[in-house]
């Protein structure tokens, strides 16, 4: 067998149909501004804590939207809650209630209440 030096990646497709979407569905009962989100990248760039971590608020909300829960309960915790990114949304979205209500929802889903 020759090496060609690359290698097949492991199939990466999101099963939306079996995703858990209770952190979402949670978090658009509270706040409906979490479904107007355009995904432009604000938020990323502004970001105090993307500036020390890897955290990456528009990475956290793709997350939800797919379901993919463990990814989201790594994630949130690197958040600073300092605003940047609200006082710089194009859509006005507010984005500190809305980390404080996915906060609580991945409490409430541990405590198997959602």
């Amino acid at each position: 067998m020759i090496d060609f030096g690359y290698n097949i990646s492991s199939d990466r497709q999101i099963d939306l149909d079996n995703s858990d979407m209770r952190i979402a569905n949670f978090v658009r009962k509270i706040e409906p501004t979490f479904g107007t989100c355009l995904s432009c990248g604000t938020c990323t760039t502004t970001c105090s804590a993307g500036n020390f971590t890897d955290f990456n608020p528009r990475k956290l909300y793709t997350l939800i939207k797919r379901g993919q829960v463990s990814e989201v309960k790594n994630e949130i915790e690197k958040c600073m809650l300092c605003g940047k990114c609200q006082l710089l949304c194009p859509r006005g979205i507010n984005t500190r209630h809305i980390i404080l209500n996915i906060q609580k929802a991945i409490e409430k889903l541990e405590k198997n209440e959602i």
